[in-house]
């Protein structure tokens, strides 16, 4: 037993949203069928109750019809008790001569009111049969009162109370999760940031005097492309500083980004990767933050190097769908993925490698969809053969319109 409970501590519901999820719906359940059953109980003895009643105000009537003593008690206590369930009195034929607890309105006249008897008489047969007082040739009609038809509901009521309550629970323990994790996201990145801020800085200061020095002529081409990774260097730290604050949002042209981001990945990954880039017009214009774009970009044409294992071709397709975004397409020629996982690859933690840690594709959701207001989703993918996906992006400000980044 003291081994269940441990397990049962050790789980980790920030990892096991599922487990959250179905935890709560499965308590709430439990919960609400216990009402149901309870209350269920109390309807069936209420129901006895008033049949027992019924029974025993039929049997008054009965004897008060065949009898001349004095019945006072008989129509005080029992005959004139019954406040409760609806009944109507009928002959042989049906035809309603007196009635008890049916409602009408003000303003029905004598005709109207036969008229709704016979039509509550009709509606009273289909639930119970009616008694027959033999000796008075009576007919009585009755049904459940109203507050025994109001507990029959009552159950349900709660049960969808209760659900709707576990909803809430789940809402707000999401929400929380979602906040905690945006502020580990802040604090990580910005700690990093500013780590990296010295070491970049003593970078760019040698780089600076190498481009001065007597070795400039005889290694141009090394210095410059060291020149380029600590320019990168800084444009990454730029992106952690981003993150948790609120970036300048304003128009780029997709097409020169996207290329210029290609241009710095080509030489820095397997020269057995090809590229093909297409584009509906070159002057294709978006929303966006440059560095923390290019991020993006950088992070979805890695993670489909490694899905291609360092060999195949990744095609960009740039395009405008319809007149509020501006698409981006980026296919590959990997192992595709599962449809079953297409959403799984953007949580915390998702990676096909060993070595991976699952945050690339994390972050370029947050990106995209917290920062910019767009969308990335996996198009589609095909096991063997590969993956393609899709960035929407936010056209140029439509006038009248506004943009407000959500951040992450």
């Amino acid at each position: 037993m003291k081994n269940r409970f441990q397990d049962l501590a050790s789980i980790d519901f920030y990892q096991n949203k599922k487990l959250v999820k179905w935890l709560i719906f499965l308590i709430s359940l439990l919960l609400g069928l216990g009402s149901i059953g309870y209350t269920h109980r109390l309807v069936e003895e209420l129901r006895e109750r008033e049949d027992r009643q019924i029974r025993v105000l039929s049997a008054a009537l009965d004897y008060a019809a065949t009898t001349s003593e004095n019945l006072t008690f008989i129509n005080q206590e029992i005959i004139q008790q019954n406040y409760s369930f609806p009944i109507i009195m009928a002959d042989e034929q049906g035809n309603p001569i007196d009635y008890r607890n049916i409602a009408f309105k003000n303003s029905m006249n004598r005709i109207d009111s036969m008229q709704v008897l016979k039509e509550e008489l009709l509606e009273m047969q289909e639930d119970y049969p009616p008694i027959i007082l033999q000796e008075a040739d009576i007919q009585i009609y009755y049904r459940n009162s109203e507050l025994l038809t109001n507990l029959k509901y009552y159950p349900y009521i709660q049960l969808a109370v209760i659900l709707l309550f576990g909803l809430l629970v789940y809402v707000v323990f999401n929400q929380s999760k979602l906040s905690e994790q945006n502020r580990v996201w802040a604090g990580l990145t910005k700690e990093t940031a500013h780590q990296l801020g010295t070491p970049i800085a003593s970078l760019m200061a040698w780089m600076d005097y190498l481009k001065n020095s007597p070795v400039w002529d005889e290694n141009q081409q090394i210095i410059e492309e060291m020149d380029k990774d600590v320019t990168k260097l800084r444009v990454v730290t730029e992106r952690f500083s981003s993150i948790g604050s609120s970036p300048v949002i304003q128009p780029e042209n997709v097409s020169e980004i996207i290329k210029e981001g290609v241009s710095y990945l080509q030489p820095r990954i397997s020269t057995k990767v090809e590229w093909e880039i297409q584009s509906d017009s070159k002057d294709l214009v978006a929303l966006l933050n440059k560095p923390l774009f290019d991020w993006v970009i950088e992070n979805v044409c890695k993670n489909a190097v490694d899905a291609m294992k360092g060999k195949g071709l990744i095609r960009i397709s740039i395009f405008q769908d319809n007149d509020k975004f501006v698409g981006i397409d980026i296919s590959d020629t990997g192992m595709g993925i599962e449809k079953m996982k297409f959403k799984k690859v953007f949580t915390p933690g998702f990676s096909s490698r060993k070595r991976g840690w699952g945050l690339g594709l994390t972050l370029s959701k947050r990106i995209v969809e917290g920062y910019h207001g767009g969308k990335i989703f996996v198009k589609q993918s095909e096991l063997g053969k590969g993956t393609t996906f899709r960035i929407l992006l936010p056209g140029p400000l439509v006038e009248g319109t506004t943009f407000v980044s959500k951040g992450l």
